[in-house]
């Protein structure tokens, strides 16, 4: 079980200084530690927020993004904050790429359609991926494994006192709200997950594949699409999505014995809506490595009751202590292991939490204030020898 925080400070994090030892706010572009990025405390359109990045592969695969300000190309248009997280597996290639366009694809949908929308942000995953498809098809003889490379995409956008959650894949947001007769913060689950380890997804896939016995393959104990990948949605993996893509030059272990007339994957995300209230607190976006070793609730009690400063890097360190116990190991020795190696610990981690100020979401003074910062743009790459 992970213990709450009930110290003052961020494991040597004043809450009125960020870890670079710079005042409320810190370095705008984040800091770097070893595999560790962070940003200890920002401000967005609606309150603040905290964001870290700890790598385990050897090159970083997870991407994020927080956009506050004006959330289309139209000075009229919607205003609020953007919160992208791309899981990328196969390498690091589409989560690079989808960091880079879906916000701008987002912008310039919900210009044209002059409002912000469930079906713009479903738009925005569409183009994207079509944008992503038309490049692996761009590079298919010179580089034929960019077929085989994917990211989950969870997005958030804060506007007009909606969230919008729309995902594809299992990384997972979960608000915080505030509970008075438990005298706390209850977790909430906001984001529907496609992994095929869930009944339901095995399920929809069987009816959207009724042909295909061989859709879902239990393989050393973990379900698989096709026995090759855990996720039913994502952006890239074309492999998955066209047969012109799985076929040689495509190394043998992705390519499918025989041709199928329709995707395997689907790039679509599931969407919710939700009315924020003065009970919503905060929201915790993360990719699947944290919520490998720490529950829904876990997560949001460290949040509820340490500081804001430092708390996504405490919550990235709680789960990488969970890590360490599950080996048998000490967390300090788990710290000493290097990229590639760690993969084999834990998975690249990123969290996003974002604190809801709702009285702030309508002051329209705001509104001249834009921020946008990427999650992990600190750490090194390794260079080749």
């Amino acid at each position: 079980m992970v213990k709450p925080c009930w110290k003052p400070s961020v494991e040597g994090d004043g809450s009125r200084r960020g870890g670079d030892g710079s005042r409320r706010g810190g370095d705008p572009s984040g800091r770097s530690e070893g595999l560790m990025w962070y940003k200890d405390i920002g401000s967005h359109a609606s309150g603040e927020f905290s964001m870290a990045v700890i790598q385990a592969n050897n090159l970083l695969e997870d991407q994020s993004q927080l956009e506050s300000g004006q959330l289309s190309s139209l000075k009229s248009g919607p205003y609020g904050t953007f919160i992208g997280l791309y899981d990328g597996h196969g390498g690091p290639e589409t989560s690079r790429f989808v960091n880079e366009n879906m916000f701008l694809n987002l912008k310039k949908l919900a210009s044209e359609h002059q409002e912000m929308s469930a079906n713009v942000i479903k738009k925005a995953f569409l183009a994207t991926e079509e944008e992503f498809l038309s490049l692996v098809k761009e590079q298919w003889l010179t580089k034929p494994q960019i077929a085989s490379v994917g990211s989950c995409c969870l997005v958030g956008v804060i506007c007009g006192g909606l969230l919008y959650v729309a995902n594809a894949g299992d990384s997972r947001v979960v608000l915080g709200r505030a509970d008075r007769a438990a005298r706390g913060v209850t977790a909430i689950q906001l984001s529907t997950e496609h992994n095929a380890s869930i009944d339901s997804v095995r399920d929809e896939l069987r009816s959207l594949h009724p042909h295909d016995p061989q859709i879902v393959v239990l393989k050393h104990k973990v379900w698989r699409v096709k026995g090759l990948i855990q996720v039913s949605r994502s952006i890239g993996d074309a492999y998955l999505k066209k047969s012109e893509f799985n076929r040689e030059p495509l190394l043998a272990k992705f390519r499918l014995p025989e041709p199928f007339s329709k995707p395997i994957l689907s790039p679509e995300p599931s969407i919710f809506i939700h009315k924020l209230n003065p009970k919503d607190q905060f929201l915790i976006f993360a990719s699947d490595g944290l919520w490998e070793h720490l529950s829904n609730q876990e997560a949001v009690d460290i949040v509820h009751s340490c500081p804001k400063n430092g708390i996504a890097r405490r919550l990235v360190k709680a789960a990488l202590r969970v890590a360490a116990k599950k080996r048998e190991m000490r967390y300090s020795d788990l710290k000493k292991i290097d990229r590639g190696v760690r993969r084999h610990f834990h998975d690249d981690i990123t969290v996003i939490v974002v604190f809801l100020n709702l009285p702030l979401m309508n002051r329209s003074s705001s509104r001249s204030s834009t921020f946008s910062i990427r999650g992990g743009g600190g750490i090194p790459t390794p260079t080749k020898s």
